[in-house]
């Protein structure tokens, strides 16, 4: 059996947004992203199934990118309440924590709230939220960071073991044995 390819990067995650224009307002805008494409459809793609829906990118500086769906036919208020962050959010990368705090000031400048920094040890953050509910952390690399995620690395199995062993029972009785097989 071959092993598989390497995985080289993340060529975008996509979430829903609201509107396609309050979106591209607050990731080109706000944040400073390149909008590279704004596609529109009326159906799913690779069936026949009808829907209109708009597919916005947003370019990273690493050739990445952050895309979003608006779907107004099948959206519903709830899909925009805010996230909570360990459900779901994005951090996105900046150079320097001088380029750090001069992005929440711009941001801040735009009217919206963006807390922090706040010092993680490996990272510093500043956080807010877009207009579709989704938290947004703005990051960059301390001086420690290569240092802390290789010594992580060097523990991370033993660190799995303990905290899965810790927490089995209480995850069994939640989901159920057969949630939690590695195959499921």
């Amino acid at each position: 059996m071959n092993a598989p390819a390497k995985i080289t990067g993340v060529n975008h995650a996509a979430y829903r947004c609201r509107d396609a224009e309050q979106t591209r307002w607050f990731y080109e805008e706000v944040l400073g992203l390149k909008t590279k494409a704004a596609i529109a459809f009326d159906h799913i793609s690779g069936t026949d199934d009808p829907r209109r829906y708009m597919h916005i990118f947003f370019e990273l500086g690493n050739g990445g990118f952050v895309a979003f769906f608006d779907s107004p036919d099948d959206a519903k208020p709830e899909h925009f309440e805010r996230k909570d962050s360990f459900d779901v959010h994005i951090a996105l990368e900046v150079e320097g924590e001088e380029a750090l705090l001069a992005m929440q000031e711009h941001i801040q400048s735009h009217g919206k709230s963006c807390l922090g920094p706040i010092d993680h040890g490996f990272v510093k953050s500043c956080y807010m939220y877009d207009p579709n509910g989704l938290q947004v952390e703005i990051s960059t690399k301390t001086p420690e960071f290569e240092e802390i995620m290789d010594h992580e690395e060097t523990i991370s199995p033993e660190e799995i073991q303990v905290w899965c062993e810790k927490t089995r029972a209480q995850k069994v009785a939640l989901f159920g044995e057969e949630a939690l097989d590695k195959r499921a």
